[in-house]
């Protein structure tokens, strides 16, 4: 599409996506949704018939929406998730989706929205002695890093046990740090109306099953898009594996001696299983899984210049790591029909990018929703990045640190600004790279 008709389909579904939101932000942001978006029981429930358009008309309709045209591949036929999304993570063009705006249980897909929300909050190498009101309140059943009452973790510890092993645990005390789990809630629920993700309503920080607690395939595909231009999500998100700290134990000499274990990331498509191997150009995001939600998984991945995001939620085949495989299958689909297909929709901007774009004069400098870092210094010793991915010159881990951020177009907010149209320095691309 040639760039002023491109430039002048984003104004309009921007300009939509702003009307839409001042319909939809007051509910979203006070009161949990409404009946027609509550979490269903049910894997073969159907769709509303009227949803959300913001990002554009086509993604408010139930059922799946893609532009085949002579060229472009066919979707793959044996995806059953209830709703899902295929979308370039560079210009925010959704390339098919289905049942995009559906409001569903997120699991702990949700915790890139808590990420997205505090990581700029603290210093990665700020300290926290955990006390037993930090883990008050954790869901039976949830999944845990293994944190210890009395011990004492660095943000950056706690961060690792939110990215790798999805602890409720972490989350609960990095809540704490933050004033506490129902401010919070209030923050993310803030965050995600700033974001346009006015499908989410947040009751719970690490998305343990409750009541009224929503998201969409396109709402989490937005706030993964948010969180990737964050160094420290981006280099938590791909991490593969680390060393976390255990228990204080008397050495030998009576000495106290802290204890270690290895974590390895629950990203089968990062960390791989015995049925799903390593994803080609793989570098994140976050997966989940529950008894209301199913399984949920939003992944980024670069091949051959393209940068892609992928969610999908709720697969009805049981399959053993069925979300992977059919988030594997539709970004197969994603990197052939990158060029060849016409967009449905677009992910949109933050809502202050959107009023303020095109205000002059705006300071460049920053990213949404934080500081280009999310924090200071590099990755801790013992972690691993993903499969392929060499370690920076300065012998950090995880994300490539050195590297420069080349070319893209700013969309521009007051404060900061929010980076569309550009390339990021994903994990397994350790070079410069200019736009073409």
């Amino acid at each position: 599409m040639p760039a002023p008709k491109q430039t002048t389909r984003r104004s309009l579904l921007v300009t939509s996506a702003v009307l839409s939101s001042l319909a939809l932000a007051a509910p979203a942001a006070v009161a949990a949704p409404s009946p027609s978006g509550s979490p269903s029981a049910s894997p073969s429930a159907t769709p509303p018939a009227s949803m959300s358009t913001v990002g554009g008309a086509r993604l408010g309709r139930p059922g799946t929406q893609v532009n085949l045209a002579s060229g472009v591949p066919v979707l793959p036929k044996d995806v059953s998730a209830r709703s899902w999304i295929v979308a370039d993570a560079e210009s925010g063009d959704v390339l098919a989706a289905h049942n995009a705006h559906w409001r569903l249980a997120p699991a702990s897909t949700l915790k890139m929205l808590f990420a997205d929300t505090l990581l700029p909050k603290f210093p990665r190498d700020a300290k926290h002695k955990v006390v037993p009101s930090d883990l008050a309140g954790i869901g039976s059943g949830s999944s845990m890093v293994g944190i210890k009452e009395e011990e004492e973790y660095t943000v950056h510890d706690l961060w690792l046990g939110v990215f790798l092993r999805s602890g409720n645990d972490a989350v609960h005390v990095l809540s704490a740090m933050n004033k506490g789990v129902e401010n919070t809630v209030k923050d993310m629920n803030e965050h995600a109306e700033e974001l346009q993700a006015l499908d989410t309503h947040v009751v719970s920080p690490d998305g343990y099953d409750a009541e009224g607690q929503v998201s969409s395939a396109y709402d989490l595909t937005l706030i993964a898009r948010s969180g990737m231009q964050k160094k420290d999500f981006r280099e938590y998100a791909s991490t593969v594996s680390a060393k976390f700290p255990g228990q204080t134990k008397k050495g030998k000499k009576g000495k106290p001696v802290r204890e270690s274990f290895e974590i390895q990331n629950t990203n089968r498509l990062l960390s791989g299983d015995s049925d799903v191997p390593v994803y080609q150009g793989i570098a994140g995001v976050k997966n989940g899984n529950t008894t209301n939600a199913g399984a949920t998984f939003t992944g980024v991945a670069e091949r051959g210049g393209k940068v892609l995001l992928v969610t999908v939620m709720n697969p009805e085949k049981a399959e053993h790591n069925e979300v992977y495989k059919e988030t594997a299958r539709l970004f197969d689909w994603g990197f052939k029909a990158a060029g060849k297909v016409q967009p449905v929709g677009e992910l949109v901007p933050p809502r202050s990018a959107a009023q303020a774009g095109a205000q002059p004069g705006a300071n460049p400098s920053g990213e949404a929703g934080g500081s280009g870092d999310g924090g200071s210094g590099t990755a801790g010793t013992g972690a691993k990045p993903v499969a392929g991915a060499p370690a920076a010159a300065d012998g950090s881990s995880g994300i490539g640190t050195a590297l420069g951020i080349t070319g893209g177009v700013l969309v521009l907010l007051a404060g900061g600004a929010f980076l569309v149209n550009r390339r990021w320095p994903l994990p397994d691309l350790v070079r410069r790279r200019t736009r073409p």
